[in-house]
C-alpha cells in the first residue's frame, strides 16, 4: 500500500492516494507514514483542519516526531492560532534544534505577535542554519525596519545582493533604504 500511495502521488492522483492512506489507517490506525502522508496531502488540498487532526494524531502516537510538530505549527500559524503555533514550533525545536524551517516558522509567529526581539533571535538562527535561503534574511530585514533599525536592514540588503539580487531589490523597493541617507549613499 505504501508503494501504491507513492506511485499515486507521483502520478498526481491525490484523491486515490488519500483513499489508500484511509485503507492503511483502517488497518493500522497508528501508522506514522500514513498519518503524515495523508496530513500532507490534505494540507496541500486546502483541508487544513483535517490535516491538523492527522498531525495531532501523529504527535499523540509519536510525540518525538519533530516534523509533525513543525507541520502542525505551520498550519496553526497560517490560521492565526499563534500561541498554539509557537508551542508547536518550540516543541519541534526542542526535539530537533537544527530544524531551520521551525526557526523560520517561530520567527514568523513571533513577528505576528509583535515580539520583535524574540523574532530576531529566531530568524538569526534560521539564517545560520540556512545561510543561502533568502526567506529568513528577508523577514529579518523587515523586522529591523519595524524596530527602527534601518542600518541593520541595509546590511542584510547588501548581503542579499551577493546571492539573491532579486530579493535584495524587492527589499530595497519596499523599504527605500539604500536610496535613503540610512543606506549610506
Amino acid at each position: 500500500m505504501k508503494w501504491r500511495s507513492q506511485t499515486l502521488l507521483v502520478a498526481g492522483r491525490q484523491r486515490r492516494a488519500l483513499e489508500t492512506f484511509d485503507e492503511m489507517l483502517a488497518l493500522w490506525p497508528d501508522d506514522a507514514y500514513a498519518l503524515a502522508s495523508r496530513a500532507h496531502v490534505l494540507a496541500q488540498s486546502g483541508q487544513a483542519d483535517a490535516a491538523m487532526a492527522d498531525f495531532r494524531r501523529l504527535i499523540d502516537v509519536q510525540p518525538e516526531h519533530a516534523h509533525a510538530w513543525f507541520n502542525l505549527g505551520f498550519l496553526l500559524e497560517q490560521q492565526g492560532s499563534l500561541d498554539e503555533a509557537e508551542h508547536a514550533f518550540r516543541n519541534a525545536l526542542h526535539l530537533e534544534p537544527k530544524l531551520d524551517r521551525a526557526w523560520y516558522g517561530l520567527g514568523l509567529t513571533l513577528i505576528r505577535q509583535h515580539r520583535y526581539d524574540e523574532a530576531v533571535a529566531a530568524l538569526k538562527r534560521n539564517t545560520e542554519l540556512q545561510p543561502m535561503s533568502p526567506h529568513g534574511w528577508y523577514q529579518l530585514a523587515r523586522v529591523h525596519v519595524d524596530r527602527q533599525q534601518p542600518e541593520e536592514a541595509v546590511k542584510i540588503i547588501r548581503h542579499l545582493q551577493g546571492f539573491e539580487p532579486k530579493v535584495a531589490a524587492q527589499l530595497e523597493r519596499e523599504t527605500g533604504l539604500l536610496g535613503s541617507p540610512a543606506g549610506g549613499h
